[in-house]
This record gives C-alpha cells, sequence and structure tokens, in this order.
C-alpha cells in the first residue's frame, strides 16, 4: 500500500469498517482475498494505467471524512470509496462527498440490492459518480479503470 504524495495521477482507495477483516469475515459474500491482495492487483492495474494508488482503511467515521478532504486539497485524480456499513448509515460521508469537487466512485464487493432489505440505500451512492458493486474484488478494478477516464 503506497502513502506517497498525492499528486494528479493519484487514485484515493478509501476502505471503511471491518474491511481489514476481508479473507476472514464471511468468505461466501465477500470473497477470500485480502485487503493486502486487492491493494496488490490496484497497483499492478494502476501502473498499466499510468497512475498512483494510495489505500486506506479505517473502522472510523471521521477519518473517512478527513480523507475525502485531503483528496480535495491534495488534488487527487478520483476517489474509490467502500465505505462498508457506512454505505447505509453515514450523513457525514455523504455531506463530505457532496463537498469535494474530486470524483467519488463508490465500491462494493458484493451486491448490496441482493442482500438485507438495509443495504439497499446508500448514503454514498447518493453523492458519489458512480457505483461498482457485485464483482467481488474485481468491483475495485472497474471502478479504477473508470476513474482513469474521468
Amino acid at each position: 500500500m503506497s502513502n506517497s504524495t498525492a499528486d494528479s495521477a493519484t487514485i484515493y482507495v478509501l476502505n471503511g469498517p471491518n474491511l481489514n477483516l476481508l479473507g476472514l469475515r464471511e468468505p461466501e459474500i465477500y470473497g477470500s482475498q485480502t485487503l493486502d491482495d486487492i491493494a496488490g492487483m490496484l497497483e499492478d492495474r494502476g501502473r498499466e494505467l499510468g497512475l498512483e494508488i494510495d489505500m486506506r482503511q479505517s473502522n472510523h467515521e471521521g477519518h473517512l471524512v478527513d480523507w475525502l478532504h485531503e483528496a480535495q486539497a491534495e488534488g487527487v485524480k478520483a476517489v474509490l470509496l467502500n465505505a462498508g456499513a457506512y454505505t447505509h448509515t453515514s450523513v457525514a460521508i455523504h455531506d463530505a462527498i457532496k463537498s469535494i469537487k474530486v470524483p467519488v466512485i463508490e465500491v462494493h464487493l458484493s451486491n448490496p440490492h441482493k442482500r438485507e432489505g438495509f443495504r439497499h440505500h446508500s448514503y454514498v451512492g447518493m453523492a458519489a459518480q458512480g457505483t461498482v458493486c457485485g464483482f467481488g474484488a474485481n468491483s475495485y478494478i472497474v471502478a479504477l479503470e473508470a476513474a482513469a477516464r474521468l
């Protein structure tokens, strides 16, 4: 995972609560790949696209808000955001997305619309430029490729 200085060719990949447990947590839903595995995939594809990946994870809502603000201040090209459960609950993250000009792409490993009813509502999706979901770890790659074209 990279933490170098952001520039116009940097993509922030922000991950919310419980995503640090990927590979262990409900692999029948989220797959067996870890967040580090996904970071490696993104860094490989990012190099091919001429993009630098800055991947981060936090279980704390305020960190995600701060990183969205930082994306604006640092002038990153785009943000891929898997807000985890905050997707369905966080007006603060919604407002942070709306407060920046950096395009945000919502990412989910599973398809929330095929799951419990409370997962069908997305505050993140209401503010994001677009959503990629249901393709496992490849959801991140599809979102990265979309971000490269913005």
